[in-house]
């Protein structure tokens, strides 16, 4: 306990990857040390790792010199002050900071750790001159010249066993999951996309045991208005799912101390003052430095700025989209009349082969153009940059796992190839992926393991060491694949693949639902499948992610909102299929009723997304609750000093 009355367990929680027997280690530990921190030196095969820990103190005050704000008693963010700790809320779990505020202010303290003397120190490692001039960071200076290879989060091991026991290998209780623990531990980011898989998969239970019986019940005659029914019915799921996560994710966000108003973008939420914190402190101070310098700016620079943000934006969509038109959607369009004409089902094998890997290399190549593009936007912080460019790079997605699909449904109206596809879609190609997604990792982490064991013993001449030496848990966290993107990981991290697996699954189930109603039992299991081995891969396989600031789903949300029009339009084209199977296209009764159908489906979308309040009453009811208590106290400050310098004024007067 300190001196603040704060009792709080600490764990290693950063490690840094030093080679051996460089002498500028020592220097670094001492400076880590003087810095407060817990220090814990670990040498491995190949190299040697310094694991850091930061009493609750240490933290405190780095979080007051990085002046974070933090919810109070009172339902206020307020700037943190160590001497004033006791006025500031906890995390559910009873911990003074989140994983992301910890993050911040060990990064803070280790990259803040400069020469406070007057000259140069000289440091020496392995034949190697480096230079700490006056003023200059330990750790970057390290960095630079590869002394200090990486920095990295490492995983608590009692919270890691922890929530492998309650999470990932707690099969039994199907959607339940730890969801406070998982923000205690990962972040709201990676908490808020578990929160919505797993309300996801408790609201496709009533699609999913609705359109089992439209599938294996034969309803005759009356089989085009049950399916009618259906899509009307998941139309209305949909809308109401969507708008009911926007109020669990209000109250997940109060729940973790996200002061965030309703309606705002889901891009743009950022805690104030979090963003720069990812910046070193030399970075900030030259920020800070010129924002005093400047000269404010006027009105007219702010719309200028707004203006340009805004072209640049609209520019970067409009290539993106004429590129897709112009060069995807050909070469798209080719292969399914490829793939229609063909007979041998070897030739179809071969050419889907070549197909997957060449849709690959052009996905690759669109994310990076993706990435600069975005560069040149705009965008206020990292948030809305991945924002942005998780709208571009999800129109290649779109475009290369539906326009086959569409294909066989409009131009061949062959509904039986398009459930066959929807099949593979559904099952094989979402189990291919689960088994790639959870054993690439493993794989590469065995490799990395093989070679570094490898390179050890050519070092020793392949003779056996006396005394055996295991891998230590540090090192084997260090050798394990980051959760990074499959591409794009400049501005995402694996949660881009996550949600986009989410999303096509959503956009494919939802978009043909009328011909294959028994998907959506398909993605019930899926999802409760994926909601374990998500969970493991994380737990067992990757290193601890970096923590994001943001706790809400971001883009993906505007995603599923197009998914649903689309799936509105899609789903109203096959019922004219199903219903006009001679293709006459002729204007009778029962077209008519399904254009009037599309119309009031869209009416039924707007008027769902009105009704239901983005927001519950009683949060309402909270930040005017809390507004009022801090007017009052505001108040009655304002009445003292106003009656204090009455006072003062009258004692002045009198002497």
């Amino acid at each position: 306990m300190n001196g603040n009355g704060v009792e709080e367990e600490t764990a290693f929680e950063i490690g840094v990857v030093v080679p051996k027997s460089s002498d500028c280690i020592e220097v670094l530990v001492e400076e880590f040390r003087k810095a407060g921190l817990i220090v814990d030196r670990v040498v491995g095969l190949q190299n040697e790792f310094i694991r850091l820990e930061a009493p609750i103190e240490t933290l405190g005050k780095a979080a007051a010199e990085l002046q974070l704000k933090k919810r109070t008693h009172i339902g206020v963010d307020l700037q943190f002050h160590w001497d004033e700790v006791e006025a500031f809320e906890r995390q559910p779990d009873g911990s003074l900071f989140s994983w992301f505020e910890r993050y911040c202010c060990y990064r803070h303290i280790i990259y803040g750790i400069v020469n406070t003397s007057t000259s140069t120190v000289v440091l020496k490692s392995d034949g190697i001159e480096v230079h700490w001039e006056p003023g200059k960071p330990l750790l970057r200076i390290l960095e630079s010249v590869g002394i200090v290879k990486e920095v990295f989060p490492v995983h608590d091991e009692k919270k890691r066993k922890q929530l492998l026991r309650s999470w990932a290998l707690n099969w039994w209780d199907f959607t339940v999951q730890p969801i406070d623990d998982i923000c205690n531990y990962y972040g709201t980011k990676i908490a808020s996309y578990f929160a919505f898989l797993g309300m996801y998969t408790k609201w496709i239970l009533f699609p999913a045991a609705f359109g089992l019986a439209v599938q294996l019940v034969d309803f005759g005659s009356l089989q085009l208005f049950v399916l009618s029914a259906f899509f009307i019915s998941i139309v209305s799921w949909a809308v109401l799912f969507l708008q009911f996560w926007k109020r669990k994710n209000s109250a997940l966000l109060v729940r973790w101390q996200m002061n965030y108003p309703a309606g705002v973008d889901n891009g743009s939420r950022l805690l104030e003052g979090e963003w720069y914190q990812f910046q070193s402190p030399v970075e900030l101070m030259k920020k800070q430095g010129a924002d005093k310098t400047d000269k404010p700016r006027g009105k007219e620079a702010f719309q200028r700025e707004e203006w340009l943000g805004h072209f640049m934006r609209f520019r970067n969509d409009a290539m993106i989209i004429l590129s897709i038109i112009c060069l995807q959607l050909p070469f798209e369009l080719a292969f399914a009349h490829v793939y229609e004409v063909l007979r041998s089902d070897i030739s179809k094998f071969c050419l889907t082969a070549v197909y997957l890997f060449t849709i690959q290399y052009f996905n690759k190549i669109g994310g990076k153009i993706s990435v600069k593009l975005v560069k040149y936007e705009n965008n206020k912080n990292i948030e809305r940059r991945a924002d942005s460019w998780v709208y571009k790079v999800f129109g290649l997605y779109f475009m290369q796992s539906y326009i086959g699909i569409f294909y066989h449904a409009l131009l061949h109206r062959n509904i039986m190839t398009l459930r066959q596809v929807l099949i593979q879609r559904l099952i094989i190609s979402e189990v291919l992926e689960n088994m790639l997604e959870n054993s690439l990792p493993y794989l590469k982490y065995s490799f990395k393991k093989y070679r570094a064991v490898g390179n050890k013993r050519k070092r020793e001449n392949g003779r056996p060491s006396e005394k055996t030496q295991y891998m230590s848990r540090v090192e084997k966290e260090y050798l394990k694949p980051d959760y990074s993107a499959s591409i794009g990981e400049e501005l995402e991290d694996g949660l881009f693949d996550d949600f986009l697996e989410l999303a096509l699954q959503f956009g494919m189930i939802m978009m043909f639902a009328c011909v294959f109603p028994l998907g959506f039992a398909f993605a019930t299991l899926n999802n409760i499948t994926e909601i374990r081995t998500d969970a493991l891969k994380l737990l067992a396989m990757l290193r601890r992610p970096i923590p994001r600031p943001d706790a809400t789903i971001g883009a993906w949300l505007n995603i599923f909102q197009f998914l649903i029009v689309m799936s509105i339009c899609t789903n109203c084209i096959l019922l004219v299929c199903l219903y006009d199977r001679d293709g006459q296209w002729k204007i009778s009764p029962g077209l008519a009723a399904i254009l009037i159908m599309e119309h009031v489906l869209l009416l039924i979308k707007f008027v769902f997304s009105r009704i239901v309040p983005e927001e519950p009453a009683w949060i309402r009811a909270n930040r005017m609750k809390n507004a009022t208590h801090v007017h009052d106290m505001c108040s009655r400050q304002l009445l003292r000093s106003i009656s204090g310098e009455k006072i003062n004024a009258e004692l002045k007067k009198d002497e």
